[in-house]
């Protein structure tokens, strides 16, 4: 019987418990994306805590940036900072991941950004309509996902996660909804997952075979005209098939009516609610896949751990509520994490559970 506190491997990854700290924005990185002491004692609070392996922030391969205090690995002169980042989550006996992304026209950021995009269509919640890619402008990111990995390698993170969901820029190639490019670039799905294979072949070609690249992918948009399961099947089983290492499966778009933060995740049956997608990925790919979503109990998570084949279980809400949560579960309180799934996080000083704000206040 496989348990959530198995000694695994994820890649090259050790990984002391099957719990991964899903990325999120933590609005805690300076305006040009450096490392402040707020974002080293984040980082410290989840490594501490107990979490395996931490997914980071969204961490921006070009000088654009989506939001405001947002990561970067943009240039070399972010590496000497992350550097110190990732010794400090090392020095507790846990592993941490660079999540790479290019923000589009989702971001609501208005500072200096070219705004780019497969195709001229307006964002569903910013309506910010962007450029529309050149095949060179496509060629010019490839190459900054590469230059980005090799500097997340040389600062010290264990692998790098391409982020492919939630409507950023790599998700919107996958959508029809956005992508209506007539080149190799759109049309087909085997198109419009072009540049994630291609990015994937860049990552791997500069940083060896024993670096660990990652994927986070939607398993269906929710939305009319949007990335369908059966589609995101076949860009997972590629992926599989070209050597990634695991593949976070979540759902939904950031200003769609669905998105994938969902409230009122009360009783066990709306937990983990990716699960169903999550669990027909992982019978299709030979690489572990990690769930993410309303991962709240032990029960649920142990449950589809032994009755599925899906490997690991991402939280992100959960530990900005009790950043000790994995070191609680452990030590044998097993009561399910006190996050209330109010998606009160975000704030202008930094992304912080409501009630942690309160307690501060107090």
């Amino acid at each position: 019987m496989k348990t959530l506190f198995d000694k695994t491997k994820i890649g090259s990854i050790q990984m002391k418990n099957r719990f991964v700290r899903s990325s999120t924005w933590d609005k805690m990185a300076d305006e040009r994306g450096y490392v402040t002491e707020d974002l080293m004692q984040r980082y410290k609070e989840l490594s501490s805590g107990g979490v395996a392996l931490i997914l980071s922030g969204i961490t921006m391969v070009t000088e654009e940036k989506p939001y405001e205090n947002v990561m970067s690995l943009e240039n070399d002169s972010y590496i000497d900072g992350y550097k110190k980042l990732t010794d400090m989550v090392h020095s507790y006996n846990s592993k941490i991941v660079a999540q790479l992304a290019y923000g589009g026209s989702q971001g609501t950021y208005t500072g200096n950004r070219e705004i780019l995009g497969p195709s001229a269509v307006p964002e569903i919640g910013t309506g910010v309509v962007p450029k529309e890619m050149t095949v060179k402008d496509i060629q010019m990111l490839i190459k900054a996902f590469g230059d980005t990995a090799v500097r997340a390698k040389k600062a010290g993170f264990d692998g790098v996660q391409l982020h492919a969901s939630h409507g950023y820029l790599l998700s919107q190639f996958l959508t029809p909804h956005h992508n209506r490019r007539k080149d190799e670039y759109g049309g087909s799905i085997e198109n419009r997952a072009r540049i994630i294979f291609e990015i994937y072949e860049e990552i791997r070609g500069r940083v060896g075979e024993s670096y660990s690249i990652l994927i986070k992918i939607n398993s269906s948009d929710y939305i009319e005209g949007g990335l369908t399961f059966e589609d995101s099947s076949y860009v997972t089983r590629e992926l599989s098939k070209m050597g990634i290492d695991a593949i976070e499966i979540t759902g939904g778009i950031v200003h769609a009516e669905l998105g994938p933060q969902r409230n009122q995740i009360h009783t066990s049956d709306k937990e983990s609610y990716h699960r169903v997608h999550g669990t027909k990925v992982a019978e299709e790919v030979d690489v572990p896949v990690i769930l993410v979503g309303g991962n709240k109990s032990l029960e649920v998570m142990g449950e589809l751990l032994n009755t599925t084949d899906i490997e690991y279980f991402s939280l992100s809400r959960p530990l900005l509520r009790e950043s000790d949560l994995i070191n609680r579960w452990e030590e044998g309180d097993r009561a399910k994490s006190k996050c209330i799934s109010c998606n009160q996080c975000y704030h202008e000083d930094g992304n912080t559970c409501i009630f942690i704000r309160r307690e501060q206040k107090n």
